[in-house]
């Protein structure tokens, strides 16, 4: 059956690929913390192997909630590495392991590169008309601007 939501079709479609790049940009974020929460070293490796592991546990969530956001919207939610690697905005570095503040360095880049791409995809919603997938991406962009808060504060 066919969603009846107040949004048409077309709008339900730009805002499905704005959620399904968002999507990718999360799970790839997500993997890169679990990497790094994996392979920290040095004399910070307690201390960074569980800020770490509270970061992927939270991205975990916020993967969750892009896909359904999604799918409330009755679009399609990607879900194969190969396309989250084709639709991300991010870098993944493959095969390098920084050292722990070059991790939290690359964690913060890719936090502030969300928090900017959530910025113009905050302003393609509203010009759609969804105030729910605008109201649920400024509050994501909050969520990334706060751990972003934090990387800036261990690099200091």
């Amino acid at each position: 059956m066919k969603a009846n939501i107040g949004i048409g079709d077309k709008e339900r479609e730009s805002l499905g690929r704005i959620l399904n790049v968002l999507l990718a940009d999360e799970f790839v974020l997500y993997t890169k913390t679990r990497r790094f929460h994996w392979n920290v070293v040095g004399s910070d490796f307690s201390e960074l192997h569980k800020f770490f592991e509270g970061q992927y546990e939270a991205l975990n969530e916020v993967v969750d909630d892009v896909a359904e956001r999604a799918r409330a919207l009755d679009v399609i939610s990607a879900g194969s590495l190969s396309e989250f690697l084709e639709l991300t905005r991010l870098k993944e570095d493959a095969g390098k392991n920084p050292d722990a503040p070059g991790m939290l360095a690359a964690l913060l880049a890719d936090h502030e590169a969300v928090v900017r791409s959530l910025r113009k995809d905050l302003e393609t919603a509203d010009k759609l008309g969804d105030t729910g997938t605008n109201d649920f991406l400024t509050g994501l962009m909050e969520q990334h601007e706060k751990t972003a808060w934090m990387l800036r504060s261990y690099l200091r």
